[in-house]
């Protein structure tokens, strides 16, 4: 763990700078760390018996290694994809739930809504501001101009007081 911590650490450090000025980094300060725990890791495989979790994990990190260190080779890689990960926490969360929408269609439906309050999150706007406003609305609002209140295009429109 200590090993990867200086990793993230240097990955910390080196988050604002330019693709160039990272790459020199990681080639200098994270490279031979991550050969140290390359070598470290060949070795622990060696002293632990085979059918074990941790014989799994390590053969799962050896088995992947060059592409687990494509960081290392391109600057604008992150050394994880805990940010992709995290954006699709929601879906993975809600999949076993989505099982029993009730319908095939009822199951269409779910996904639409959650597409569009997902896309309105990432817009910037408040999920529940959204479609409150937008249910709000689509009694009046004219056909022709419905992309009016897709995410990417809503405009809030604050209660008359």
């Amino acid at each position: 763990m200590q090993r990867i911590a200086a990793l993230y650490r240097i990955e910390q450090e080196v988050a604002m700078v330019t693709t160039g000025e990272r790459q020199e980094a990681r080639g200098g300060r994270s490279r031979p760390l991550w050969n140290a725990l390359h070598a470290w890791m060949t070795a622990e495989r060696r002293k632990v018996p085979d059918g074990g979790g941790a014989a799994a994990a390590l053969d799962y990190s050896l088995d992947r290694w060059k592409a687990l260190g494509h960081f290392l080779e391109d600057g604008d890689v992150s050394i994880d994809n805990n940010h992709c990960e995290n954006l699709i926490r929601p879906w993975a969360m809600g999949r076993k739930a989505w099982l029993f929408a009730g319908s095939e269609l009822a199951g269409q439906r779910a996904a639409v809504v959650m597409s569009l309050l997902h896309s309105a999150k990432l817009h910037g706007h408040d999920p529940w501001v959204y479609l409150k406003d937008v249910l709000e609305r689509l009694p009046m609002h004219p056909n022709h101009r419905i992309d009016e209140l897709l995410p990417h295009r809503w405009q809030h429109k604050p209660e008359a007081a």
